[in-house]
């Protein structure tokens, strides 16, 4: 073709498209084993990332969606029975990470479920780092953090920016009268 470049199809940025690989099962568990390497991954996360290597690869090799389709989910059980991948332990990690760093409960369901763990398990291991670090601990660790009411390095501002402080308490997740208590609070 005169039109395209040399050395293949542009993409977005202006540079060479690299081709995708295709897909078969040893390239598929290969691709999620290297991923399992670097990241801790739920099973939803594990077959967002799978499903989009096929697509990929079949829009530009052309096959067989339906055993594509096959291999990934064969795989993802391989990797579940093997113990690699582990919502339960995922989302129990996640959690407690989260709520040490002052995360509220609201942001942390909110970022289990984008991530694919099942509900019920969101609420187990939820309700155990709430145990460990209640909403109000973890307000108030948000409120160190991001300097916020009591935490402000100028004590003569914490009135003029309260309803700015409460509502930064509010976009994090907490409720009116947990941000309130922390806000008007002393520092400890």
């Amino acid at each position: 073709m005169p039109d395209e470049p040399k050395g293949g199809p542009r993409g977005k940025s202006g540079g060479v498209r690299k081709q995708p690989r295709k897909v078969s099962p040893r390239y598929l568990e290969n691709a999620s084993l290297h991923y399992l390497k670097r990241y801790s991954a739920t099973v939803g996360q594990l077959k967002r990332v799978l499903l989009r290597k096929v697509e990929n690869s079949l829009r530009f090799h052309g096959g067989d969606r339906a055993e594509a389709l096959g291999w990934v989910d064969a795989l993802v059980e391989k990797l579940i029975r093997n113990g690699l991948v582990n919502d339960q332990a995922y989302a129990e990690t996640k959690a407690h990470a989260l709520r040490a760093s002052g995360r509220s409960a609201r942001a942390i369901a909110q970022k289990l479920r984008m991530k694919g763990v099942a509900e019920d398990v969101v609420a187990d291991k939820l309700a155990q780092a709430t145990a460990e670090v209640s909403e109000e601990s973890a307000a108030r660790i948000w409120a160190r953090k991001k300097r916020l009411g009591p935490f402000r390095r100028d004590p003569l501002s914490r009135k003029t920016h309260r309803e700015r402080d409460l509502a930064a308490l509010a976009r994090a997740g907490f409720s009116f009268s947990t941000a309130k208590k922390i806000i008007d609070g002393a520092p400890e």
